[in-house]
């Protein structure tokens, strides 16, 4: 199976994240994950979230930030991933997505899906969701410092 290269957005509000709710059967196990997805062939990784982002929300975004690259090895359905992935923040130019609980967007199947505002303190939390890639609530701790690649398996792969 390939690594697959991936871009992600933490957009934030009153110190919430806009994530997507994610459900392992085999672990049965909820994750969340931030917006984003993949970086096409000969596509800058800012372009892809632009274009993911217009796909599944409609939405436009400004000012992008590069905060770093993470590297996600995984289980998931009993099926391992590997993921590079590229970590921007980005504020959306329409200010009424920072107002309800909730976003709907569209996956690039047809299938709707929503993005929630969660409290980071909600994934800070003892026995919290996991909030996947692994590895990013320690990059937005050091957002300031130089982008860091987390070379550190997660605990639960297994080849």
């Amino acid at each position: 199976m390939p690594i697959r290269p991936l871009v992600i957005c933490l957009f934030r509000h009153k110190n919430h994240i806009l994530v997507m709710e994610g459900y392992d059967p085999v672990k049965q196990q909820t994750f969340y994950r931030p917006l984003g997805g993949g970086i096409e062939f000969g596509e800058h990784s800012a372009i892809a979230l632009r274009r993911e982002l217009r796909e599944e929300l409609g939405a436009e975004i400004t000012a992008l930030r590069y905060l770093g690259t993470l590297e996600n090895i995984f289980t998931y359905a009993s099926r391992p991933g590997h993921e590079i992935v590229l970590v921007y923040d980005a504020t959306f130019v329409d200010p009424s997505f920072y107002v309800p609980p909730r976003v709907q967007g569209v996956e690039d199947n047809g299938k709707p899906f929503y993005a929630h505002w969660k409290s980071l303190d909600f994934f800070r939390a003892p026995g919290a969701p996991p909030l996947y890639p692994t590895g990013l609530l320690d990059l937005m701790r050091t957002q300031s410092a130089p982008p860091t690649i987390n070379r550190q398996p997660p605990t639960d792969y297994h080849p």
